[in-house]
C-alpha cells in the first residue's frame, strides 16, 4: 500500500461525509434545544453554541466530559452493521486496510472464520456499509455540538469483546483516546460510541471518571496483568484509584459522546456471548499534526508505526504526523 493510494482512500473518507446532507435517515428529537444565539455563557468550553443540545445537556457535558443520547441509531441500522461484521468474519468481505485484532487469549488453532476469532476491527473507512455509521444525520447533528461544523471522521472501530477465558484479557486498562492521537486541539475532537445490544457490567461496558476531561493527557504503559494485555490497551499510571466512576449500562442504539481525555476503561466480559458496539472518533477540520517524539505519546507512533510497516509496507521511520497529513491533505 503505497502513499498514493493510502490518499486515496482519504479522499473517499471525506467524500462519504460530504454527501451526509443527501443521506436520509432517523431523526430523534431532544428535550428543550436551546437557540445559538440565546445564551453566551463564557464557562461553555467543551461543546460549540448549536440548536441540539439543552442547556442541561451542555452543563453536564462540560462537567462531566460525556453524554450518554438514548436510542440513538434506529435497530434496522444496527443490525445492518452486525450483518456486515459476520460477512467479514466469514471472509466475505475483505475491505482494504483494515485493520482485525484478535484478543491475546485467543491460540492460533483457534483461528476459524468467525466471530471467535475477531475481538476488533480498526480503519473500516473503504467498508461503505460499516462507514455508514459515520455519516448517520441522527450521529453527525450530535457530533457537530462538540467539533463545529466541519467534521472529520479519524478513527473508526467495531469492538466485539469476546467472553473472558478466565484470563481477564478481555477488559480494557483505564486510559485516555488522545494518547492515541498526535492532533490538536482536542477540545475540538469527540468519539462517538454505539451499544450495538444491551451492555452491563456483567459483559464489560464502559467505566468513565466524570471530569477527568479537564485534567491532562498522562503517561500510559502497558499494565502488569498476569494473563496478558492485547496489543496497544495502554493503560494509565498514576490515576487515583478512588476517584468515584461510572458504569454505562446502555441499550442497544444508546450513544455516548465523550471527550478524549476523559479517562475511560471496560471490565471483563464474564458472559458467554460478545458484547459488540461501533465507533468513531470525529475531529474538527481545523485541528492540526504535533510533533509526538520526546512525548509519553512516542510509544504509539512507534508501535503503529511498526504495525502499518508489517501490513502496508510504509517505512519504519515514517512519522505518524507526517503520515496522517499526508493523507488528509493529497
Amino acid at each position: 500500500m503505497n502513499q498514493r493510494q493510502a490518499a486515496a482512500r482519504l479522499r473517499v473518507v471525506l467524500g462519504h461525509l460530504g454527501q451526509t446532507s443527501a443521506r436520509t435517515g432517523v431523526a430523534y428529537s431532544t428535550s428543550r434545544a436551546v437557540s445559538p444565539n440565546s445564551f453566551h455563557p463564557p464557562q461553555f468550553q467543551y461543546t460549540q453554541h448549536n440548536a441540539v443540545l439543552s442547556l442541561e445537556q451542555r452543563k453536564f457535558y462540560e462537567e462531566n466530559g460525556f453524554l450518554v443520547i438514548k436510542s440513538l441509531v434506529s435497530d434496522a441500522d444496527i443490525q445492518r452493521f452486525r450483518d456486515q461484521f459476520e460477512r467479514i468474519c466469514r471472509g466475505e468481505v475483505k475491505p482494504e486496510q483494515m485493520m482485525i485484532m484478535r484478543d491475546v487469549s485467543i491460540a492460533k488453532s483457534e483461528y476459524i472464520p468467525s466471530e471467535r476469532m475477531i475481538s476488533k476491527i480498526q480503519y473500516f473507512e473503504d467498508d461503505k456499509e460499516l462507514f455508514r455509521y459515520c455519516t448517520l444525520p441522527e450521529i453527525l447533528k450530535y457530533v457537530e455540538c462538540f467539533t463545529g461544523p466541519n467534521i472529520m471522521a479519524m478513527h473508526t472501530m467495531l469492538i466485539n469483546k469476546p467472553p473472558d477465558s478466565g484470563k481477564k484479557t478481555s477488559r480494557h486498562p483505564l486510559h485516555q483516546d488522545l494518547h492515541y492521537f498526535p492532533f490538536r486541539p482536542n477540545n475540538k475532537i469527540v468519539c462517538a460510541w454505539t451499544a450495538m445490544e444491551h451492555i452491563d457490567r456483567n459483559n464489560g461496558c464502559l467505566c468513565v471518571l466524570p471530569g477527568t476531561h479537564k485534567g491532562p493527557l498522562k503517561p500510559h504503559d502497558y499494565p502488569n496483568w498476569e494473563g496478558g494485555v492485547n496489543l496497544m490497551f495502554y493503560g494509565i499510571q498514576d490515576y487515583d484509584e478512588n476517584s468515584p466512576c461510572v458504569h454505562l449500562v446502555m441499550e442497544k442504539g444508546d450513544t455516548v459522546f465523550f471527550h478524549p481525555l476523559l479517562i475511560h476503561g471496560s471490565g471483563w466480559n464474564k458472559t458467554q456471548g460478545y458484547r459488540k458496539a461501533i465507533s468513531c472518533h470525529f475531529a474538527s477540520a481545523d485541528c492540526h499534526y504535533i510533533d509526538v517524539k520526546g512525548t509519553s505519546q512516542e510509544i504509539v507512533e512507534r508501535e503503529v508505526m511498526e504495525l502499518v510497516h508489517r501490513l502496508y509496507g510504509i517505512p519504519k521511520d515514517t512519522s505518524l504526523q507526517v503520515r496522517l497529513y499526508e493523507m488528509k491533505d493529497l
